[in-house]
């Protein structure tokens, strides 16, 4: 799927993005993150490279690496990463196919493209997450999900069919990073947004013995 459902949006991909507030989301989920001088991390469904360019620019001895399907969202980020003249590497690919060999990423990111993926790409997403983490490495996640106390709002339901959403429950989410291999996961914090319900997760990777 483009990185704003169609390619006829794509200019107004990153404009959107700071209107609906997810560019305050994106630095809350940085600040999460714990990021360390010469980690190596991946942006899974990067898209127009908003995280990515971000994390580069307030880390710059960080090797970040964004994967996206889209080839124009790509292109866009790569430019975007040009003009701010940062290295960044873009790879064309999908998130439950990751290309990349075992235990390499201390930090795997993933914003707001979960809730894009089906049940069976989401248990495989996670797995192949896991796969590409160093032990003791960690998922950084942010994306819509429904909580006890909040639920997604007319945007969100308008953009979204209500079945997809729905699978983004809190505990469906914390279910299947468990079942994927992750220890500790959990949600750090979550904020309402114009475009619903949106939660800030964490999960480890096992330390070897």
């Amino acid at each position: 799927m483009p990185a704003a459902g169609r390619d006829l949006f794509l200019p107004l991909y990153d404009p959107l993005t700071k209107l609906f507030g997810i560019t305050r989301l994106h630095r809350m989920l940085l600040e999460h993150a714990g990021l360390q001088p010469h980690f190596k991390v991946l942006d899974i469904g990067c898209g127009t490279g908003a995280v990515a360019l971000m994390i580069k620019q307030k880390h710059p001895t960080v090797d970040v690496v964004g994967l996206d399907p889209d080839a124009n969202a790509l292109a866009r980020a790569q430019r975007k990463a040009s003009r701010a003249g940062v290295s960044i590497q873009f790879d064309r690919g999908f998130s439950d196919t990751l290309p990349y060999e075992p235990e390499v990423f201390d930090r795997v990111f993933s914003s707001m493209m979960f809730h894009h993926l089906r049940r069976s790409e989401r248990e495989t997403t996670l797995r192949e997450v896991r796969r590409v983490l160093k032990p003791a490495g960690r998922l950084e996640f942010l994306d819509l999900v429904s909580t006890g106390q909040s639920r997604h709002g007319l945007l969100a339901r308008i953009l979204h069919p209500p079945k997809q959403l729905d699978q983004n429950a809190d505990a469906r989410l914390l279910d299947l990073m468990s079942s994927a291999g992750f220890e500790r996961a959990r949600r750090v914090a979550d904020r309402n947004t114009i475009v619903g319900a949106i939660g800030l997760y964490q999960a480890s990777v096992p330390t070897t013995a």
